[in-house]
């Protein structure tokens, strides 16, 4: 057992991106604070390592500068002189057979410019006609959360959903919009939508004024690190000035008279600590499994008990860049494409890296420039697919990418990561799940809870959640003080 110092002790379960930025939201607090991870590596779905030589992320590659906890935190932790963004490049969907441009005026696959929308060729032309409907239809109702897919879709039709809607949520979530709660991943459009009397006026108040053709919109709202988006862990450990402990589960909880007794190891060599203020900072589920023995905590292990998880893979391919027919894939500027689950592809998404992020040439050493794509594999219900080994599904997104751009020949290198359970599902309900966890844990003195499970899967979210939990706690000890 540890004891207890002139300072409170404050234990943070989980050592990813939210745990380590609220550890380091605390450094600066009259506090002790140790971070427990089960895994032997910190960084959660923050991970990069090489490839043909060269530094990728292996999980989350970017973050929304529109959202200013990521990029705040980053130059808090003096990484600010090695933000990258991305370079002048286009998207694009492949679907019907063909790789056709994604309509820039749009919001998350709502179109707001159907001219556009009929010259990108995403949709038939039938599905073009149902979209403009969307100016002639009286108000959908909607009483409380609905699916995405029936509100996009009873405004705009199932095209929309099925070829622009879904796969953009996809590529966020894994999910499928049919499930996922329009409130909970589309809260602005959500909001809009009842303010105006069509769902292209609602996604049009929410985009930017038009900017020039060579500006492309990932240019001005993402961002990275130079040596790949993963070496931030690593640097906010270092600076939170934490104790931090890897292979150290958390296997069990406790209330005692003055705090929380956490067990954690294995069951045949336990070790117990005792803390006085507890962040959970794990996915929904192993947080729900900490709360269930906590007297009066059952509505929060309830709810985070409802929160699904998707899992997915990640395939990065190294080849030649001659291997991609003219005009080259780098000459078209195409960032990446998006593939539509209709279309029944493996691959849900492709990046092809070494085009939206140009300064990773300047890391390469090989004679002939390479080209890096992320292929992103599986959605929520794809278990069988992800069952395959590593060298079936590197060959079944060479494969699929081939079709799609025409790259000729094997690629030189592969790498695999898998992503178990990684991305939770905010189906419908989401927010009234969350509102009730909170209220659960608020009951809890010196409990707080933050990571991907509750008010956004994105970096800058996940920040947004250790900083609440930082401050609930850092007040609940001045208050006991």
């Amino acid at each position: 057992m540890d004891t207890a110092g002139a300072q409170p002790h404050v234990v943070i379960v989980g050592g990813g991106i939210a745990g380590l930025a609220a550890a380091f939201f605390l450094r600066d607090e009259a506090v002790r604070v140790t971070v427990l991870e089960g895994s032997p590596r910190l960084g959660g779905k923050l991970s990069v390592s090489e490839i043909a030589g060269v530094s990728v992320d292996e999980g989350a590659e970017a973050l929304l500068v529109t959202r200013p906890e990521g990029t705040a935190l980053i130059a808090d932790v003096g990484l600010a002189d090695r933000r990258k963004v991305p370079g002048t490049t286009s998207s694009a969907i492949w679907t019907l057979g063909a790789l056709r441009p994604l309509p820039r005026r749009q919001f998350m696959g709502v179109p707001t410019d159907m001219a556009e929308l009929a010259a990108s060729g995403v949709l038939t032309d039938g599905g073009v006609a149902r979209a403009r409907q969307d100016n002639e239809l009286p108000p959908t109702a909607r009483d409380g959360d609905v699916p995405v897919a029936r509100y996009v879709g009873a405004r705009l039709g199932q095209e929309v959903v099925d070829r622009l809607v879904d796969p953009l949520l996809g590529g966020v979530y894994a999910g499928r919009s049919a499930e996922l709660s329009f409130d909970a991943t589309l809260p602005a459009l959500a909001a809009a939508s009842r303010s105006y009397p069509t769902l292209t006026e609602a996604a049009r108040s929410l985009l930017p004024p038009p900017a020039p053709p060579s500006t492309a919109p990932a240019s001005r709202v993402f961002t990275t690190l130079g040596g790949g988006l993963g070496i931030l862990p690593g640097y906010l450990a270092k600076a939170s000035g934490a104790t931090i402990r890897t292979g150290a589960m958390a296997r069990e909880l406790a209330r005692t008279q003055s705090g929380w007794r956490l067990t954690a190891g294995s069951a045949a060599d336990p070790e117990f600590l005792d803390a006085d203020a507890l962040i959970l900072a794990v996915p929904a589920r192993p947080a729900g499994r900490l709360l269930a023995a906590v007297p009066g905590a059952s509505a929060a292990a309830t709810a985070l008990g409802e929160i699904s998880y998707a899992s997915m893979a990640i395939v990065t391919l190294a080849y030649p860049r001659s291997a991609f027919p003219e005009p080259g894939l780098g000459a078209r500027g195409l960032s990446g494409y998006l593939v539509p689950a209709v279309d029944g592809r493996a691959v849900k998404a492709v990046t092809f890296s070494t085009v939206k992020w140009p300064h990773l040439a300047d890391e390469m050493a090989a004679d002939e420039p390479l080209e890096i794509v992320r292929c992103s594999v599986g959605r929520i219900g794809d278990e069988a697919l992800l069952q395959r080994d590593d060298g079936e599904l590197a060959e079944v997104a060479a494969a699929e990418l081939a079709a799609a751009t025409g790259a000729r020949g094997a690629p030189v290198a592969a790498r695999v990561t898998r992503w178990g359970g990684a991305l939770p599902q905010y189906t419908v309900g989401h927010l009234d799940r969350v509102a009730r966890i909170r209220d659960s844990v608020a009951a809890q003195p010196g409990l707080a809870v933050c990571g991907a499970a509750y008010d956004g899967v994105g970096v800058p979210a996940c920040v947004a959640t250790a900083r609440l939990a930082a401050t609930r706690v850092t007040v609940f000890l001045a208050d006991r003080r």
